[in-house]
């Protein structure tokens, strides 16, 4: 359904407005606006379900323009890569406007993500930054946890950056090891997911813990336990990996969510 191609010779086309993470709905309750003229300053975007999209990038967002994660709550979710990819070049619009050689204000390119500096000829792309998120085990139980950041209740997987250096799996084992103070023996690549908040891209793991001793570290993570599938905590929303990595095991040792 999008096809990641800029559509930079088009006049006109459906039109997303972003503004500081926030879209606004189009007539239809949707994100996209209705097909209309593009200005200069619209970013070419995408093509979706064959019909052009631009980003209208904004300051000031309404009071009815819902967040990504509440657009992506109520979308389904083959909605997710238009969202996903709408809030990723719109976080980095807004924060590389100017070059970070020299300082120099930055001019946009039409072909590319890329924004391209005059003076020193330093060129931006948009940044990806690579996270792991994994779900621990130990036979049928599930070890979550909370983040103080959480509504109250919901329980999830751990995650963490990836560090300069550092493989996807050697992170896997650093983030468990930090946050629950657990050893993790054998690895499963899941999927990735990328993740706009505000330019993640998530590594999907399962982990097997070679004991159930939890040891938290107390600032990224307030509370951690082992759960039985048949008695779970709140759990993420269905369109993160968090909760794809829950849903799969428990589809593997014959329970459900």
């Amino acid at each position: 359904m999008l096809r990641r191609e800029l559509p930079a010779d088009e006049p006109a086309g459906r039109v997303i407005r972003l503004a500081r993470g926030r879209i606004a709905p189009g007539p239809d309750g949707g994100p996209l606006q209705p097909t209309q003229p593009w200005t200069p300053a619209m970013q070419p975007l995408c093509w979706w379900r064959e019909a052009p999209v631009a980003l209208s990038l904004e300051e000031i967002p309404g009071e009815d323009w819902p967040d990504g994660r509440a657009w992506l709550e109520r979308l389904p979710e083959s909605w997710f890569p238009l969202v996903s990819t709408a809030l990723q070049v719109g976080a980095w619009l807004r924060h590389h406007r100017y070059c970070g050689s020299c300082g120099a204000p930055a001019s946009r390119l039409d072909r590319e993500f890329a924004m391209h500096c005059e003076r020193c000829g330093h060129r931006n792309y948009p940044r990806i930054s690579p996270c792991i998120i994994t779900l621990v085990t130990h036979g049928e139980s599930l070890l979550l946890a909370r983040s103080p950041r959480f509504p109250p209740g919901r329980y999830s997987t751990l995650a963490g950056f990836i560090e300069p250096g550092e493989s996807a799996e050697e992170a896997v084992r650093r983030e468990v090891f930090e946050e629950v103070g657990l050893t993790v023996g054998r690895l499963r690549y899941f999927q990735s997911q990328a993740w706009p908040f505000p330019h993640s891209l998530m590594l999907g793991f399962f982990a097997e813990a070679a004991s159930r001793r939890i040891r938290i570290d107390g600032r990224e993570i307030s509370d951690a336990a082992w759960f039985s599938p048949r008695r779970l905590p709140r759990l993420p929303p269905p369109y993160s990996i968090s909760r794809g990595l829950i849903e799969t095991h428990l589809a593997e040792v014959g329970a459900r969510a």
